[in-house]
């Protein structure tokens, strides 16, 4: 199996989608046999969907980390619900972090949980560091861990 997972902006433009969603696809095909491929994510808004999306569009396996029993109703936006539940139904797996409330500690077990169960790490990303538990951060553990990082900011992607 390869276990790719991803990290990135939730507020990527609708226009940088479709040219994200294509990078994407084209780091998962590299990686092999969609049959021993395994998406690793927290399935937010932005690129964290889109990765989703790519792996089951692939044809492989979609593993889901939440990051608190209250996530969905929290933090998933009305827009983004649809998609939200559509992922979690077509999941192989969903591990839920050992958190009632959706925060920076959950957050981080997250980021953890799936930095922590990959080959690599696809991470949409600017570039530009933010703030704690960001995805520069995320990127950044990763890169400690000797983590293979892929970043993925194609030409003309932008954040809302």
């Amino acid at each position: 199996m390869t276990r790719i997972g991803v990290t990135g902006h939730m507020n990527i433009t609708a226009d940088s989608i479709p040219l994200i969603y294509a990078e994407i696809s084209r780091l998962l095909a590299d990686a092999g046999d969609p049959a021993e491929l395994v998406g690793v994510s927290c399935i937010a808004r932005g690129a964290d969907s889109v990765f989703a999306q790519a792996v089951l569009d692939a044809g492989g396996r979609l593993e889901v980390v939440l990051p608190s029993r209250n996530y969905r109703q929290r933090k998933v936006n009305p827009d983004h619900a649809d998609l939200f539940d559509t992922l979690v139904s077509r999941a192989a797996n969903v591990r839920v972090m050992d958190f009632d409330e959706a925060g920076a500690e959950a957050y981080e077990a997250a980021n953890e949980a799936v930095v922590g169960t990959c080959d690599r790490l696809i991470a949409v990303w600017d570039g530009k560091t933010g703030e704690q538990g960001g995805t520069g951060t995320v990127v950044e553990l990763a890169r400690n861990r000797s983590l293979p990082v892929d970043i993925v900011w194609p030409d003309g992607a932008l954040r809302g």
